[in-house]
């Protein structure tokens, strides 16, 4: 079959495929490839502040001439993995710390611990406060405000659930006895220490802090942000005062940072100043894991018949026995009922809407 011209060439015989406008990728004429860098040039950090995107880390920690804080922010392949203060982190870029620079976290080191609260009890999502603490130290006053004894339950409770071992300091002394606060954690081997205003710190209470990541939680108006800056005399953490109407403390932190704290010997550890808070969700937590942070209660609750909901009407609750009969001593039998308080306003459809969590009542 011989070849012949067509009206088509006619029409566009005088054009060539060099004249062919061909639009480019709007994305780019190179294609994204889903590889990523493997960063192996990556220093390590440590995350000591946040704020509104920026992260302030500490990189070559312990090398006193070249220890020194570095801004960044997170890199694109770390999609929406979050970052706290106390992640270590593995920091790309510029990573000399001069003022103007900005490093780039490419990875997040695997957690040993997530100190999470949530908004309510009937939330399930879960607020990371801290990465990495291994204490949780209570800070609660002994009066000024009043101490409130279900929110100290509530955050042992958010303590033991994340594997942290707590431990409670008792300020403002010499306005009131610490005795009421210590007999409520008596039973539970959990150290207890004591500050006066304008006072030093405990030696003991300081040696306990070296060598660990210690969170320090609490009410407003407790004396936390003073404690924190007696403890590190350069942290100058704002203090605020307590109003003699309500018995409520203000809040004057509004971000955790991590500081270092050193003991009489030149050992030192970090403590992670958090703001003050007037209530602790435990929506995040399950509803067995209430009673674990409660040796003596979590023996009781073992014996429940099976499938016990341990709430107020739950039909031959061992609990209720327990009080009867005196097993368990006045703070057990006491702690009992607020305690199935939590269990009710942990489920969503038992807790009634706007409803106020234990930690936010009146003193108990």
């Amino acid at each position: 079959m011989s070849w012949e011209r067509t009206d088509a060439y006619d029409q566009y015989g005088r054009w060539s495929e060099d004249d062919v406008r061909v639009r480019a990728n709007r994305k780019g004429s190179r294609p994204r490839t889903k590889q990523r860098p493997d960063h192996e040039d990556a220093i390590d950090g440590f995350v000591l502040t946040v704020d509104r995107g920026r992260y302030t880390c500490l990189v070559e920690e312990g090398h006193k001439k070249r220890e020194r804080t570095v801004i960044a922010t997170t890199a694109r392949e770390m999609g929406r993995k979050s970052v706290v203060v106390g992640d270590r982190v593995s920091l790309v870029g510029d990573v000399s710390g001069e003022p103007g620079t900005l490093a780039r976290i490419v990875r997040v080191a695997e957690r040993s611990t997530l100190l999470r609260r949530s908004a309510d009890d009937s939330d399930r999502v879960e607020r990371i406060i801290v990465a990495n603490a291994d204490q949780l130290c209570v800070v609660v006053a002994a009066a000024q405000p009043e101490p409130r004894p279900r929110l100290i339950d509530r955050y042992l409770v958010a303590a033991y659930d994340a594997g942290i071992s707590p431990i409670v300091m008792i300020t403002k002394t010499d306005l009131a006895s610490p005795k009421p606060i210590r007999e409520l954690v008596a039973s539970l081997e959990v150290p207890v220490f004591e500050s006066a205003l304008g006072s030093d710190p405990d030696p003991e209470f300081r040696a306990m802090l070296t060598d660990h990541i210690t969170v320090m939680v609490g009410h407003s108006g407790v004396g936390k942000s003073t404690l924190v800056n007696e403890l590190v005399p350069k942290a100058g953490r704002a203090t605020g005062h307590v109003n003699v109407v309500t018995g409520r403390g203000r809040h004057t932190s509004s971000s955790s940072v991590a500081l270092r704290v050193e003991d009489a010997s030149g050992a030192d550890g970090w403590i992670i100043d958090t703001p003050g808070v007037r209530s602790f969700g435990l929506g995040h937590i399950d509803s067995d894991a209430v009673f674990m942070a409660f040796p003596g209660i979590a023996e009781i609750v073992a014996e429940c018949p099976r499938g016990c909901t341990h709430r107020a009407d739950a039909p031959d609750c061992e609990l209720d026995e327990a009080v009867a009969d005196g097993r368990l001593d006045a703070v057990g039998a006491a702690r009992v009922p607020s305690l199935r308080r939590l269990l009710g306003s942990m489920d969503p459809d038992d807790a009634a809407p706007g409803a106020q969590q234990d930690a936010e009542q009146p003193p108990e």
